[in-house]
């Protein structure tokens, strides 16, 4: 078998032609004169997951066409998938192996999806159920009148939860949530402000029950409901946590508690109890409909071998921009103001999961791993970025993401033209415009994918999701990394806590920053 790094020698000496090149089937002979024309070209590098239950038959389409990926290129990266034995952590991220072997964890978040070790799957759905039960009881009245729901959390256990809240909640809302995850007092005060303390519930959330920002703001949240005349504020409290005797102690009645497994990384964790606030703003049955279009993708990746695996293929992608092409970032737009957050969702799954600097067998990675992920929302990121993306130095990939059905019920023209701009600029990114006057050039030959969804419901807010984990898996595996521990999160924190106790020494520039802000 042909070694990893050989395989990244061939991909750097293979030709480069261009996007105009590749869809017009033109070369000047040798390797990849085969190459399709146009037409053949898109149905090449396109494909569609249908979501099927919960989505009203709709699915997702996948368009890779616009990107460098030719026959070459995806044949070089098959024979890496081979040699880095994809297949083989495939089956061991679905059957419930350890594939973090830093912590000795599986990565068990496909389980409560329904996919995957069906012991693990049985003990994810009781969980689920269990979480339904409350959320059901919680609506009916069990708990009072519940108008408000202050979501407590940080990292995966807010991000999923105000990604899900703000993407599905829109049109109806059993419950006001506000997710808060940042210990400036600031988030916490805007939260109170528009809630009423009689009729406002506090989840916590945390997998360890011990995370100093959350449980900081929790402590805040409980005196804000008793400084307003909430005789019992710890029974207003719902844990949501992987550590429930922890929950336990800190108070928090056992028949509150919705527990998680420890084998679910944090930005994982939003199809766990972590997805409550979720649960609470839109229903339990979008939240399983969330369930099965992440269910639909876990199966296609599961079940679909080289570039047809939709998820292999982004991932290929990825590779051959950061890695042969040099590229550092990858931009993300969604075309729709309900993905509004999901740049910064993609941003933790992706930057936390592989930006690393050693493989899984502790030694030096030979090359770039996760580039910065960073994005917007079109069309405001038109008028802000995109100079820099059509006439800036830079070479940065590009995933525009859209919805058919618009989320609106205003004149049809405001999604029509909402549309027209996303896939005109793609096509602009990629034909670019030559122009006498330099400031009027257009290089062109800027690559970029488009995922296009009949629908943002809940299915397909799901499936979206559950394709970046694996396609974040996917680039972790081919890179030979470990994407599910985040060791680089805690030298900061230890560091704070140091701080906070005093006695230690730092570097003359941290010691004046603290003497300044008078913490010494």
């Amino acid at each position: 078998m042909t070694s990893a790094a050989a395989i990244w020698d061939k991909l750097e000496n293979l030709p480069r032609p261009t996007l105009g090149e590749l869809f017009s089937a033109v070369r000047d002979g040798g390797e990849g004169t085969d190459e399709p024309g146009r037409a053949e070209r898109v149905a090449m590098l396109w494909g569609r997951i249908e979501l099927g239950e919960g989505a009203e038959d709709g699915g997702i389409l996948f368009d890779w066409s616009k990107t460098h990926l030719d026959r070459g290129v995806i044949a070089a990266f098959e024979e890496l998938a081979e040699a880095m034995d994809f297949a083989g952590m495939r089956a061991k991220l679905f059957g419930g192996a350890v594939v973090n072997p830093t912590e000795g964890r599986a990565a068990d978040h496909a389980t409560l999806r329904g996919t995957g070790d069906e012991a693990k799957v049985e003990e994810a759905m009781a969980l689920i159920d269990r979480m339904g039960m409350l959320v059901g009881a919680i609506h009916q009245g069990a708990l009072g009148e519940v108008e408000h729901l202050i979501h407590i959390g940080i990292g995966g256990s807010a991000l999923g939860p105000a990604l899900g809240v703000d993407a599905l909640s829109r049109d109806l809302s059993y419950c006001d949530v506000h997710v808060v995850s940042n210990i400036d007092g600031v988030a916490l005060e805007e939260a109170f402000a528009k809630c009423d303390p009689a009729k406002t519930l506090i989840a916590v959330a945390s997998k360890t029950f011990t995370t100093i920002e959350t449980m900081t703001n929790a402590e805040s949240a409980l005196k804000w409901l008793r400084d307003n005349g909430v005789s019992d504020p710890g029974g207003r409290v719902i844990a949501l946590t992987a550590n429930p005797e922890g929950a336990v102690e800190w108070g928090v009645d056992e028949t509150r508690i919705l527990p998680f497994q420890e084998s679910v990384g944090g930005r994982y964790s939003i199809w766990s109890s972590i997805g409550f606030p979720i649960a609470m703003a839109v229903g339990m049955d979008d939240f399983r409909a969330m369930l099965a279009g992440a269910k639909a993708v876990d199966e296609h990746f599961r079940d679909t071998d080289g570039a047809a695996n939709l998820v292999l293929r982004a991932a290929f992608a990825d590779l051959y921009y950061t890695r042969v092409r040099g590229c550092q970032t990858r931009a993300v737009f969604a075309y729709d103001e309900r993905l509004g957050l999901f740049p910064d969702y993609l941003q933790q799954l992706e930057m936390e999961s592989n930006g690393k600097r050693v493989t899984a067998d502790m030694q030096p990675v030979d090359g770039p791993t996760a580039p910065i992920t960073w994005g917007g929302v079109g069309t405001d990121a038109q008028h802000a970025v995109f100079q820099l993306l059509h006439q800036g130095t830079h070479l940065i990939p590009v995933d525009f993401i859209a919805s058919v059905a618009p989320g609106d019920d205003l004149d049809p023209a405001h999604h029509r033209i909402l549309l027209m701009n996303c896939f005109a600029q793609g096509a602009a990114l990629m034909a670019g415009k030559a122009g006498e006057d330099p400031a009027r050039n257009y290089p062109g030959d800027r690559p970029s994918a488009t995922i296009l969804c009949d629908d943002l419901d809940a299915a397909a807010l799901g499936a979206l999701i559950a394709f970046h984990e694996h396609r974040t898996f996917a680039n972790a595996v081919l890179m030979g990394i470990n994407p599910f521990d985040q060791f680089g999160v805690e030298l900061g924190k230890a560091m704070a806590k140091a701080i906070e106790k005093g006695g230690e020494e730092f570097d003359a520039s941290t010691e004046a920053l603290v003497k300044a802000a008078g913490l010494a």
